[in-house]
């Protein structure tokens, strides 16, 4: 068989060096560590900057590597095994749920978003923000998008802002009978407000959840969760839940 266009392409400089300098944090350096600095670790493989920085790029996306702010890039942890979500059939925020609510605003949002839920696109909804935090560590941040008419009586509850209206959006959204829910996970960057919330730098790799909650033949709800890429292993068991595993091959030593 003779050899295919793919197979006769060269390994790209980055992804060998990438290689290398795993074998380099298995070896020398302890979870925490910074690292050299790109000119100091440049030289020291014999490749250009820009090479550099595409394999150190390539490792934080694989949870090898994270960049901090004010510290450098440091050897990672090994991933926190958190759960994502809930059994199915159930509501955000019932009395198993692990998001802590932040805050609720009212607001327009994004056009993706007024599309899924079916709503006009000047049409405010109720934007209820909750965080993640696992062994201290924050670990997710969420939107979720509650249109009105999921919880018409909330005007009548005294909770104008804040997590107070956050859980009256919640406790008001759990009176409708959930007929289903459906979940999608993609590779994202981090937006300003993520990075924030994360201790991420604007930019960095984090796994988008997006889920559905379906009631009355329509989307109720639907929850943009951001996390962190460097620190959850997405999985899916024959459960229908989505779960973090800490990975037992990566160990940093």
């Amino acid at each position: 068989m003779g050899t295919t266009q793919l197979e006769s392409v060269p390994e790209p400089k980055y992804w060998h060096l990438r290689t290398v300098l795993t074998e380099a944090l298995d070896s020398e350096f302890t979870v925490g560590e910074i690292l050299p600095n790109e000119r100091d670790l440049a030289a020291r493989f014999g490749v250009a900057r820009a090479t550099l920085r595409q394999a150190l790029e390539q490792l934080e996306l694989e949870g090898r590597l994270q960049r901090r702010r004010g510290v450098g890039t440091t050897v990672a942890p090994p991933r926190v095994g958190v759960s994502v979500g809930s059994e199915q059939h159930a509501w955000p925020g019932t009395a198993d749920d692990v998001w802590q609510p932040a805050d609720c605003t009212p607001a327009v949002p994004p056009v993706s978003v007024a599309g899924a839920l079916e709503s006009g696109r000047d049409e405010t909804v109720h934007i209820v923000r909750r965080s993640r935090v696992t062994h201290g560590q924050p670990v997710a941040a969420e939107l979720l998008y509650v249109p009105q008419s999921s919880v018409p009586d909330l005007s009548a509850i005294d909770a104008p802002s804040g997590a107070a209206r956050a859980r009256a959006v919640l406790r008001e959204l759990q009176r409708l009978e959930l007929e289903g829910q459906e979940s999608a996970v993609e590779l994202g960057s981090a937006s300003a407000q993520d990075a924030k919330e994360l201790d991420r730098l604007p930019g960095a790799p984090v796994l988008v959840v997006t889920t559905r909650y379906l009631a009355e033949g329509r989307t109720a709800a639907l929850s943009v969760a951001t996390y962190r890429a460097d620190t959850c292993r997405l999985t899916f068991g024959d459960s229908g839940r989505v779960e973090i595993h800490q990975d037992p091959e990566r160990q940093a030593s």
